[in-house]
């Protein structure tokens, strides 16, 4: 499962990118960029649309595989196609993350 915030699998820990623990980290200004870049699709966003962001899930092989990497990362066996796929795979996270803060921002201004 991708969790709430898609981070509680991989989280951005330091202003710097680099990998910590076996996890791949964006630096912050990364994230900021992408953050402003996707700001123009907050504005299409609906209530449906910002719910269904939120409930945005992984499916069970994806799980599956991605628990498979992030152990081969920690073990440091990946080979460097997993490896190539495992920096993908955060880099979703990301945006997904990004996205569904920006959903729950608009839903929270909606209430408002």
């Amino acid at each position: 499962m991708l969790a709430r915030d898609c981070y509680s699998l991989l989280r951005p820990i330091g202003r710097f990118g680099g990998r910590l623990a076996g996890r791949f980290i964006l630096p912050i200004d990364v994230l900021s960029y992408l953050d402003r870049l996707l700001d123009p699709l907050t504005d299409a966003l609906t209530p449906e649309s910002a719910s269904a962001l939120l409930e945005l899930r992984a499916d069970a092989e994806v799980q599956a595989r991605m628990e498979e990497l992030r152990r081969k990362a920690n073990e440091g066996t990946l080979t460097p196609d997993e490896d190539a796929e495992y920096k993908d795979f955060v880099e979703a996270v990301d945006l997904v993350s990004i996205m569904q803060a920006k959903a729950r921002r608009f839903l929270s201004r909606q209430a408002a």
